[in-house]
């Protein structure tokens, strides 16, 4: 039987196409029986507290939090986790990414009362887990850890693909944007919002914060060979923030906005004046910062 006759991987939730069963059923193999019987001890001490950093592809995911009928990154992580421990385990995650955004470095974290090999853990993780989703990295926390809570910073990247015709391979990842920009100008732009500022006009049009003030510790555009990227770092971020920037900065550098106008946009504290929201594909969480050790 080849590759593309292997049947769909189904389990609850998740489907994965058929043409990626293979690679799914051979990552299966690496779990040996002895890996899962070293989670069935219970252990006499306190909870233990584990930290997973993970790197995904959200294409085909309805974004991070639990949902009814929809295959979430949350939902499809459990099921492998409680398939490992017997027993459900909840995850808590550093931030709730939307449907079609990426990750380079999440992390969620969850307790458990069993005895973990941690090395044999992480192997048996990226073992079940799709091939869309691998942890990168499992350790031991606190158990006072709360990976949103105790988060100094998120750093963020949009990439958008500036070139006049699309990419095959980079369709999943990046905005096209096929009509010249002006990085200077993108540039004087983004660095108006570094600073504790409020946030209003950027923030998700369905959505009103309590408190839209945020932080942000740097915001800068470059061009990376055919991508301009943006890259910022804040404390905390409002939903759909980032993607509404992004949508602005690109205003001003086709030249629809000036930078004056962007200054007086963000200071209106209206989301009905700024720009459209960018696609979410072409947005990475690229790192959480924290500092209990």
């Amino acid at each position: 039987m080849t590759a593309k006759e292997l049947p769909v991987k189904a389990g609850p939730g998740l489907l994965v196409k058929a043409g990626c069963s293979a690679m799914i059923m051979l990552r299966q193999l690496a779990v040996r029986p002895s890996d899962r019987s070293c989670f069935l001890q219970t252990r006499k001490e306190p909870a233990l507290h584990l930290k997973l950093t993970l790197e995904y592809d959200g294409t085909n995911y309805h974004g991070w939090q639990l949902q009814r009928n929809a295959v979430t990154l949350q939902g499809t992580i459990e099921a492998v986790l409680a398939r490992l421990f017997n027993e459900p385990l909840r995850l808590r995650v550093a931030g709730r990414t939307d449907a079609g955004v990426h990750a380079l470095g999440q992390v969620a974290s969850f307790k458990t009362t069993k005895s973990v090999d941690l090395p044999r853990l992480h192997r048996s993780l990226n073992a079940l887990l799709p091939p869309d989703i691998v942890v990168t990295q499992v350790e031991e926390v606190p158990d006072s850890f709360h990976p949103r809570r105790d988060a100094l910073s998120r750093l963020y990247c949009y990439r958008i693909w500036h070139r006049p015709q699309p990419s095959a391979l980079w369709a999943r990842y990046a905005w096209h944007v096929p009509f010249p920009l002006d990085l200077s100008a993108m540039e004087q732009a983004a660095a108006l919002l570094v600073g504790e500022h409020d946030f209003s006009s950027f923030q998700g049009a369905d959505t009103v914060a309590h408190n839209p003030r945020r932080t942000v510790l740097h915001s800068t555009v470059c061009r990376e060979d055919s991508f301009v990227v943006y890259q910022i770092e804040a404390r905390s971020f409002l939903r759909h923030m980032v993607r509404n920037i992004v949508g602005t900065l690109v205003d001003v550098g086709r030249g629809a906005l000036s930078v004056a106008d962007f200054a007086h946009i963000f200071a209106a504290r209206d989301r009905t004046r700024a720009g459209v929201t960018a696609p979410p594909h072409g947005l990475f969480l690229v790192k959480v910062t924290y500092g209990y050790r």
